[in-house]
């Protein structure tokens, strides 16, 4: 873990019914992930992704209420196709860090760590996340929002896995 990443880390696990291949596609692909990541109900309005450490993912999305919101992954390590470890950060349309848009106390940067876990053609993901260069304040709400990120990310991947499911049923296969 980075010196700089401290506090309680949130910890979520979750195994899809698709090879990890094709699970790592999901996460890498800008026209993949598109279709699938962000809270349910948010429409994606633009994702780019240079997959390379000090490349971006970057995104915006409309919410249910019409309200735009973008995040960024700063991405430090990748192991195609078992590991991604990122700095995830809310941000502006042009890429800054901005401060989470409905709770000023969040800290500025995550660093997420998930492993793709082959289980043959099953693949287990496991995400961990912890405040990176966060004061006290801002670990302290970090960790009292627990309960909502587990819903949150639940929500997200059961997007994923829907549009898992819908590539496994085509028989789609990772290139």
């Amino acid at each position: 873990m980075n010196a700089n990443a401290s506090g309680k880390a949130f910890n979520h696990t979750r195994v899809f019914d698709a090879p990890r291949a094709l699970v790592w596609q999901a996460f890498t692909e800008p026209e993949r992930l598109a279709l699938w990541w962000g809270p349910a109900g948010f429409e994606m309005l633009q994702a780019t992704v240079d997959l390379r450490p000090g490349g971006l993912f970057h995104y915006g999305m409309r919410g249910p209420d019409g309200s735009v919101m973008w995040g960024r992954f700063l991405y430090r390590e990748i192991q195609p196709p078992e590991l991604l470890t990122y700095v995830l950060s809310f941000s502006d349309e042009a890429g800054g860090i901005t401060r989470h848009p409905g709770h000023q106390g969040w800290p500025l940067e995550m660093l997420s760590t998930i492993r793709f876990i082959d289980e043959g053609t099953r693949t287990r993901l496991e995400m961990l996340a912890v405040p990176l260069n966060a004061s006290e304040s801002e670990r302290a709400v970090f960790e009292e929002n627990f309960e909502g990120m587990n819903q949150g990310f639940s929500g997200t991947w059961s997007q994923l896995d829907a549009y898992l499911q819908l590539l496994v049923d085509r028989g789609e296969l990772a290139r």
